[in-house]
């Protein structure tokens, strides 16, 4: 595999999008060898095939305000890979949606997926509909209008959206109604809907409870306890949340969450009642931490910063891609951090992944870390499929399952030669050689 000519094809073709473009290189950097070794691989194109989404729905979304005025904003859908089941990924509603940004999300999902053994391809979604400032009727109309653009293209054994940034279970809800009243059909095409009406319970919490699992993993493989570990999380909507609320349980110290404006860091950690003060912050719609600081004067605010600046044990990227750069990186492996684990989606730059990586620091990638979320989702679906609803103890035990599953095949994948664990590596070898036995069954389609 010549990765230069792939990525100057792909560069030449699809100009500008650096997210999709970063993703796509991430991966064949690390499954060049074991590519390699597999000619077959090569002969029927696997690659040339697999970083291409099979196809991209793009829509016009026109709905009323609340004044009567018309509004447009652009919908998409990129249905990425479904060779081991039915597309399967969020939609993101953000002014900063693009299909650069889609299509990153969508191959990441593809391998993730895969990772969770469950019977999910790779997609993503969204618009750049703000939700922000919008009152609760605004919403309803847009998720309504957005689902009259969508609907034909879903469906159980088809596609199966979920939420991601700015899609709640509010959102959701609005969807699946209406998804529902054009199909005619209560078949369970959504999740992370409510518990009235096929919801999942852990859903909320299961992307930051999946990542503590995995971490505990990592922490289990060098005999260390999480116990008494101190946590920096940067973030405060529901993935921080989670992890903030599953690292406590555990006996972690988290002792950052950061928003837009800076981050909060408190040493006395974010645990009991300032958790769920998380939430609250979150519902009031500002996108701020600050008044955290007004809350609770044992913690400091430091404006248009980041929490990587913080000596800590444990660093937990859980807001948005890129979010950890190449000085962010040196600045924690510097304090002598034990372990980076991404809870967001491509949380480091190449930059920040080579540093840890060439540092020896342990670092794992959000396509293993975060895979709690689209596992409990994939829960979700098998619930829905039977007609049943588990308890919050069988999910959890299933979600803890899948995420030491997870572990395991990283570490299968994963050991260099110096007994580090590249979990980097790892993830995508995993992900990726079970797309391609996938496609190569199938036959060339």
């Amino acid at each position: 595999m010549e990765i230069n000519n792939i990525m100057n094809a792909l560069e030449a073709k699809h100009p500008g999008e650096k997210e999709y473009l970063q993703a796509v290189k991430e991966v064949l950097m690390s499954v060049a060898d074991v590519y390699n070794q597999h000619p077959e691989f090569e002969k029927n194109r696997i690659i040339e095939r697999m970083v291409e989404p099979d196809r991209i729905v793009t829509f016009r979304v026109t709905w009323v305000d609340d004044k009567g005025d018309v509004q447009n904003n652009i919908g998409y859908r990129v249905q990425f890979n479904n060779a081991i089941g039915p597309y399967k990924g969020g939609i993101r509603f953000h002014a900063s949606v693009n299909l650069s940004i889609l299509k990153f999300l969508g191959f990441e999902q593809t391998f993730k997926n895969a990772l969770t053994t469950l019977p999910m391809g790779g997609a993503k979604g969204g618009s750049d509909f703000s939700p922000r400032g919008k009152s609760d009727r605004e919403i309803m109309r847009f998720c309504q209008a957005f689902m009259l653009g969508l609907w034909k293209n879903l469906g159980p054994d088809r596609d199966v959206p979920a939420g991601d940034i700015g899609v709640g279970a509010r959102e959701v809800g609005y969807m699946y109604g209406m998804y529902k009243r054009l199909v005619n059909e209560h078949n369970g095409t959504f999740t992370g809907k409510g518990l009235d009406f096929g919801g999942s319970r852990i859903r909320p919490e299961a992307t930051g409870f999946g990542a503590l699992y995995f971490v505990q993993s990592m922490l289990a493989r060098i005999n260390q306890p999480l116990e008494g570990k101190t946590i920096a999380i940067s973030g405060f909507g529901n993935v921080a949340w989670g992890a903030a609320l599953k690292a406590t349980e555990l006996g972690g110290k988290v002792v950052t969450i950061s928003g837009p404006d800076g981050y909060i860091y408190d040493p006395t950690g974010v645990k009991g009642e300032k958790i769920d003060y998380m939430l609250e912050l979150r519902a009031t719609g500002e996108d701020i931490v600050a008044p955290y600081a007004e809350k609770y004067p044992e913690a400091t605010f430091f404006p248009g910063r980041k929490p990587w600046e913080q000596k800590v044990d444990i660093a937990l990227p859980c807001a948005t891609q890129n979010e950890v750069n190449g000085d962010d990186a040196r600045m924690l492996v510097d304090n002598g951090v034990l372990m980076v684990a991404e809870v967001s989606n491509m949380g480091c730059t190449p930059e920040a992944i080579d540093t840890f990586i060439n540092s020896r620091t342990i670092y794992a990638p959000g396509k293993a870390v975060n895979a709690g979320g689209v596992a409990t989702s994939g829960l979700e679906m098998s619930q829905n499929a039977m007609h049943l609803q588990w308890s919050e103890a069988e999910v959890d035990e299933k979600l803890h399952a899948i995420m030491k599953s997870i572990h395991e095949q990283c570490e299968k994948y994963g050991m260099e030669p110096d007994g580090y664990l590249n979990y980097m590596k790892g993830a995508n070898i995993a992900g990726f050689m079970k797309v391609a036995n996938a496609m190569m069954g199938q036959g060339v389609i």
